[in-house]
């Protein structure tokens, strides 16, 4: 199946019939209806000049040949969407621009360089200020375009003193007076230090290892009975924790060696190294520090000792050559169950689509909905100038940290708190699998992420599709007339997929609601099982285990609630006891009964909040100056959905100040061009000293009837189990939260929509119900087309010079995983 639908609906209704009050006895015109059908297919067949049945009974013969060929185009309100990715065009010129001789950067192309070169490690666009932003869209003919800028991060590698440093350059495109400033005013220290940098020379960690295992090697051949020689048929890896620093001032992180088979993570021997990778020149990184199943080694030296004179503690199952590790592959297993032979059943839209997509502009409307399309290297997917029914309601909608701490009796579980930002989730996005990421009829979007060996472009980047929910929006049964009805519910969701299985979903609902979700599966960080492990997770397998880890995920949501001046209203519910004089003497005049309190939030300092206990209340942004019709604030109500969860630990050196979003629910302040994020890519490497400090955005001013963020959270308490072996299940790991009108209208605009039905008892007793659909057929039918058949292609390369190849697997493979399966010398 294509991914590009267009189609016309097809009335099965006669002209100026009214069907509300009808019930549609069709047994007595079976034989009419027949020979009609039999007629409009004989005229197709004469029209197409077709024989083949399979074309007769297709949507193509009553919709024709665009049926899935094209796509009504949506109509955004500004014809430029402002959010853009920059092009891969785009990113040369401005490459070419840095590497020119005027800029004294003397830059070195990655794949060319080593540690000790200056490289550009990204590029991508800046994103305009606000203010500019919304006066081109109110006006877009008469405002001007705001002018375009590129963020540009360069490793400086080769000062004296080397460093990393981001630059603001524009404006775009190049031209006579372009410039290039240092970017600091939206971080909380100056510096980058080079021991925080990302990872951009890729070979650099695999050729250490093999330093650095040349002496244990036939050591740590017979001890685990595998190989890591820099072979294809190596069957060790190493795999790291993270953070690597604290203030900048080192580079050192612990490292697990696992079996280099399918779901390695799932492998460790538990065996692990301590080293220093600090600093540009990697002849003087070395090892620390080396620990074999709990025996402490602080030298090479001291373990080959230990294994030489006998000393070393060993576990000689562990050079079993026949240990089972199929276990870990994502092979169909076991019994076969009734009817699995059989495709599941599917989505299919049979009067067509019924939302519009601008490629070009990426631009989505559906329903009254509208939004643009952005994606960044850091976090990929977000959303700009979301509106409703003509009115914006959020103008920024944007993933902003992805933090998961561990923990465990191990030295690697034990030191490990991820924050993905620093890996790059947007460039780590994958192509969705078709028929399996996302229902079949699903529309596909690309994407384009600056990588630090050129760009990548990705298909499949974006699925989106409308659904049926499965149950109605609203509905009531009832005896009065006009009481007895229901409206179907459906939900347009846009989707794109990250690292190993990170779905991000933001899907929105025909009554101005949002649900923004996240699900996870993939392999887990997994631990070497033996009984001190007890308390930190579960044993999955003879040695494996899962261990205990929170993930906690950040969002920025950047209401307009009826304009750019909002407010924080809280609402609780509270219990009360109240002496009603006219209450009889049978209970008593005393009744105790819950009470609403609401009361606004003033000051950024008390806008650090968690969900009241019991969820009697909430949060909601309200415009206190625009009210409904009957009087309360339009707003918006922060709803927490599944696993509305904050991070566990608190204090811990590892997450000192990087990450102190994670200790809330939710938090609101005002809205600065200086704080575009509560996080940085670098954020992770220093946790003592972090650019984004997310604490300092909270300084005392006042927050009433100004222009305010929400930064939401959700995630899990991950308490792994048998089940989670070999994935964890995306059902399971699943979180959310709902963003819902609060007084925003002044009724439930779901009740505007045609696709209901309204029911009428009969006159007669015994007669079926006569119904009105509002003309909406919802047995209308035909046959859709086939889908197309299951194809998964590679991300499309471009390199630094612009030239398009095919990247090698191995090369693909050490980008997407980084420091997390490392292979000895390859």
């Amino acid at each position: 199946m294509a991914s590009n639908h267009a189609y016309k609906l097809i009335s099965s209704e006669p002209p100026g019939e009214d069907s509300s009050h009808r019930t549609y006895p069709r047994k007595r015109y079976w034989l009419l209806g027949i020979s009609l059908l039999f007629n409009a297919l004989s005229f197709a067949v004469i029209l197409r000049g077709s024989h083949n049945f399979t074309d007769i009974f297709s949507q193509k013969i009553f919709f024709g040949d665009s049926w899935y060929s094209s796509l009504d185009k949506a109509s955004p309100p500004a014809p430029l969407n402002l959010w853009a990715s920059l092009t891969v065009p785009e990113s040369l010129e401005i490459a070419a621009w840095l590497e020119a001789p005027e800029r004294d950067l003397n830059l070195t192309r990655v794949e060319d360089s080593v540690l000790s070169d200056n490289v550009i490690f990204l590029i991508e666009k800046y994103y305009p200020p606000k203010e500019d932003a919304l006066a081109y869209l109110e006006d877009p003919e008469k405002s001007p375009l705001p002018e375009t800028y590129a963020r540009v991060t360069i490793h400086h590698g080769g000062r004296k003193e080397p460093v990393v440093k981001d630059y603001l350059v524009g404006p775009l495109p190049v031209r006579a007076h372009t410039t290039m400033r240092p970017l600091v005013d939206i971080y909380h220290r100056e510096d980058i230090p080079f021991n925080a940098r990302g990872l951009a020379q890729m070979m650099e960690m695999p050729n250490f290892l093999k330093r650095a295992v040349t002496p244990i090697l036939p050591a740590m051949e017979e001890l685990f009975g595998g190989t890591m020689r820099g072979q294809d048929d190596d069957t060790l890896v190493g795999g790291m924790s993270g953070p690597f620093s604290f203030d900048g001032s080192f580079r050192r992180l612990w490292m697990s060696w696992r079996r280099n088979a399918a779901g390695s993570y799932l492998l460790p021997v538990n065996f692990y190294k301590y080293v220093d990778v600090s600093g540009s020149d990697s002849s003087q990184w070395k090892v620390l520090k080396l620990i074999y199943h709990d025996q402490v080694f602080p030298s090479t030296e001291s373990f080959l000792e230990a294994f030489n004179n006998g000393t070393l503690i060993r576990h000689p199952e562990q050079a079993d050559p026949n240990i089972d590790l199929s276990w870990t592959e994502r092979k169909r297993i076991g019994p076969e169950r009734d009817l699995d032979h059989l495709p599941g059943p599917r989505s299919v839209s049979f009067s067509g689509l019924r939302y519009r997509v601008d490629r070009q502009q990426q631009y989505i409307s559906w329903m009254g909905w509208g939004m643009y399309l952005g994606f960044d290297r850091d976090m990929g997917l977000n959303f700009w100038d979301i509106r409703f029914r003509g009115e914006r309601i959020i103008y920024q909608l944007a993933p902003q940290e992805a933090l998961a701490q561990y923990g465990g009796n191990d030295p690697l579980q034990a030191t490990t708190a991820w924050m993905d930002r620093y890996f790059g989730m947007g460039g780590l996005v994958r192509d969705m699998i078709p028929h399996y990421d996302c229902p079949q009829e699903a529309i596909y979007l690309p994407a384009t992420s600056f990588m630090v060996f050129g760009n990548v472009k990705r298909d499949r980047a974006i699925c989106i599709f409308e659904q049926d929910t499965g149950k109605p929006l609203s509905r009531h049964s009832g005896y009065v007339e006009g009481e007895f009805g229901a409206v179907k519910s459906y939900v347009l969701t846009v989707r794109s997929i990250s690292t190993v299985g990170k779905c991000f979903d933001y899907l929105f609902f025909l009554d101005g609601t949002i649900e923004v979700r996240l699900s996870a599966s993939g392999y887990m960080q997994g631990g070497y099982w033996r009984s001190n492990q007890d308390g930190y997770g579960s044993r999955i397998r003879d040695t494996s285990m899962g261990n205990l880890h929170d993930h906690v995920i950040n969002y920025k949501v950047d209401f307009d609630i009826a304009g750019t001046a909002n407010s924080l209203l809280k609402t609780t519910t509270k219990q009360e006891e109240i002496t009603h004089p006219w209450l009889d003497d049978d209970w008593g005049q005393q009744v105790i009964q819950q009470k609403i309190s609401k009361e606004y939030i003033t000051n950024e300092n008390d806008a650090l909040l968690k969900h009241p206990p019991n969820f009697q209340g909430g949060y909601a942004l309200v415009n206190q100056d625009v009210t409904n019709a009957w009087g309360y604030p339009r707003g918006y109500a922060i709803h927490p959905g599944q696993s509305p969860v904050h991070n566990t630990v608190v204090g811990s050196k590892r997450l000192l100040n990087n990450a102190n979003w994670a200790r809330y629910n939710l938090a609101v302040s005002r809205r600065k061009e200086t704080e575009p994020s509560s996080s940085s890519m670098w954020n992770l490497n220093l946790p003592g000293s972090p650019p984004v400090d997310f604490h300092k955005f909270f300084d005392g001013e006042n927050i009433t009837q100004q222009d305010l963020v929400a930064w939401i959270n959700l995630g899990m308490h991950h308490l792994p189990q048998a089940e989670d072996s070999p994935n964890t299940k995306a059902n399971i790991a699943t979180s959310s939260f709902t963003l819902t009108p609060l007084n925003y209208f002044d009724h439930d605009v779901s009740m505007e929509l045609k696709n209901a039905v309204l029911l009428h008892f009969p006159q007669k007793v015994g007669d079926p119900f006569a119904f009105d659909d509002n003309g909406v057929k919802q047995d209308f039918t035909c046959l859709p087309d086939a889908p197309a058949p299951f194809e998964y292609s590679p991300a499309h390369w471009f390199g630094n010079d612009g030239n398009p190849g095919d990247m090698d697997p191995e090369d693909a493979r050490r980008i997407a995983e980084m420091y997390l399966r490392v292979k000895v010398g390859a």
